[in-house]
């Protein structure tokens, strides 16, 4: 363990406990490769104190007078903004994103936590008009105790929508946050413990994915299953809560189309799709992944995006300067690999990148590809990295066509100096976080979430605490 990275511990019940049989997984630095850590795995008995203590921490928080509930959590945003140097370095020593990135990170999750503190005072109910001597009214409440599965691409992002949007609605929570960044989930919790959210209200597990999801989920303590990932887990996942008849709440994964459309500026659109491509090295839900360009503007393009992928600054996410960090873990190295041979074996040109950098750690470089055939993997799958396909097209319904061909409808980006034809991509894209004339991804104030197969229910916004509570309807008579 590095002096800069912290004790890697269970949080169960107001206190920090290592797991029950001493089992842990190594947390790596992806850009050096060298251990930072060990993190605790679960037992199945941690996992049974963690649910008890959930349901014990459930009512007492429900009943906690919502004023004072704010101001705990403002107070835990308060802490958050104030370590958030420190906490961005244990994530880029763990994710590898750059330190502006992940400080930036820290910051936003700060904000959207005092967002949904304060939007939870504003969730009314309503009285209804009704005959007299009746009052028809209709009432919110938390759900209960709240199963939460969070990955590793935002370390800070993903846990703080779930713990924001749970206990600002007076909910309880058990995270199991990604063991790959476990370092930035106890920096998350040790926030809300130290500004007095009681015991048992959150509480953090990590240990193996499949075992803890299943045995969480499956608990009668549990009422609600929150989940960020991939698709086949979502399904997964979405079956065992299915079961149970649990309500869940699923954020999964995309292929993010552009359409850049014959009246855009051809430098501007490439400029600005670039930059969104290799934020977090690709490995963005929302990341633009496929790129349909106007024929009459795709050299422009191309040579555009060409240009800002080989000025991205690769290296260590903690050294001045660097843009671009690592791939989280090998796995991505070898699934970068595998998308550009693939590629290239069915007729695409590399016109940079293509390649692993010949350096310790898991880095790759930025990679734009032309003539990409639509069988290619790459067109059908979500790269989940550093990867840009770019593709002409003639006819704007047949950009359409292409983009929402496949069964996911997460995010889409559309580049046009026309109303009308913002419009139509606007009508057209079958997705649920639509930008224009940028790649802007999820905002605290808004709803995020995804169509088809990437999901259902929304993050963020007053949309965000829906999950969260429950609705009644109340009839009232006044007298018998």
């Amino acid at each position: 363990m590095t002096d800069q990275y912290p004790q890697l511990q269970l949080y169960i019940a107001g206190a920090w406990v290592d797991g029950g049989t001493g089992q842990t997984a190594a947390v790596v630095n992806p850009a050096t490769e060298e251990i930072l850590g060990h993190v605790p795995l679960a037992t199945t008995g941690d996992l049974d104190r963690a649910l008890a203590a959930a349901a014990t921490g459930f009512p007492r928080w429900r009943d906690t007078p919502i004023v004072r509930r704010t101001a705990v959590l403002r107070d835990a945003a308060e802490l958050l903004t104030r370590r958030a140097d420190r906490v961005a370095r244990v994530m880029t020593l763990e994710q590898g994103k750059p330190f502006g990135e992940a400080r930036g990170e820290v910051l936003r999750v700060a904000d959207a936590l005092r967002w949904d503190a304060e939007d939870a005072r504003r969730h009314y109910g309503r009285i209804i008009p009704s005959e007299p001597g009746t009052v028809l009214s209709v009432r919110h409440e938390p759900i209960g105790p709240v199963a939460a599965f969070t990955p590793w691409n935002f370390p800070a992002g993903s846990p703080m929508r779930k713990i924001a949007a749970a206990l600002s609605a007076g909910c309880s929570i058990v995270l199991k946050a990604s063991e790959e960044t476990a370092g930035t989930a106890v920096e998350l919790v040790r926030c809300f413990a130290e500004a007095g959210v009681p015991e048992g209200v959150l509480n953090l597990v990590f240990g193996e994915p499949a075992e803890v999801s299943a045995h969480l989920i499956a608990s009668p303590v549990v009422r609600m299953v929150a989940f960020t990932g991939s698709v086949p887990v979502g399904k997964l996942l979405a079956v065992q809560a299915g079961r149970e008849m649990k309500p869940t709440l699923m954020e999964l994964g995309g292929h993010a189309p552009v359409i850049v459309a014959a009246d855009a500026d051809p430098v501007a659109a490439a400029q600005r799709a670039a930059f969104a491509k290799f934020v977090n090295a690709g490995q963005v839900c929302t990341s633009p992944s496929r790129f349909l360009v106007h024929h009459s503007l795709f050299d422009a393009f191309t040579d555009a995006f060409v240009a800002a992928a080989e000025a991205v600054v690769i290296g260590d996410g903690l050294q001045e300067g660097v843009t671009m960090g690592p791939l989280a873990n090998e796995r991505r190295l070898k699934a970068m690999d595998e998308f550009v041979g693939d590629a290239i074996a069915r007729g695409a040109t590399v016109r940079t990148g293509g390649h692993r950098i010949d350096r310790p750690g898991y880095f790759y470089a930025p990679t734009v590809l032309t003539g990409v055939p639509p069988a290619a993997k790459i067109m059908v799958d979500e790269p989940f990295g550093p990867l840009a396909p770019i593709v002409p097209f003639t006819d704007l319904d047949e950009a359409l066509a292409i983009a929402n061909s496949l069964p996911y409808g997460l995010a889409a980006y559309g580049f046009t100096n026309s109303a009308a034809t913002a419009e139509r991509l606007v009508t057209g894209f079958e997705a649920g976080i639509l930008s224009i004339n940028h790649c802007g991804g999820s905002v605290h104030e808004a709803p995020s979430g995804g169509v088809k197969e990437s999901g259902h229910g929304k993050e963020g916004g007053p949309e965000g605490l829906e999950a969260y509570l429950i609705t009644k309807r109340v009839s009232h008579k006044l007298a018998l």
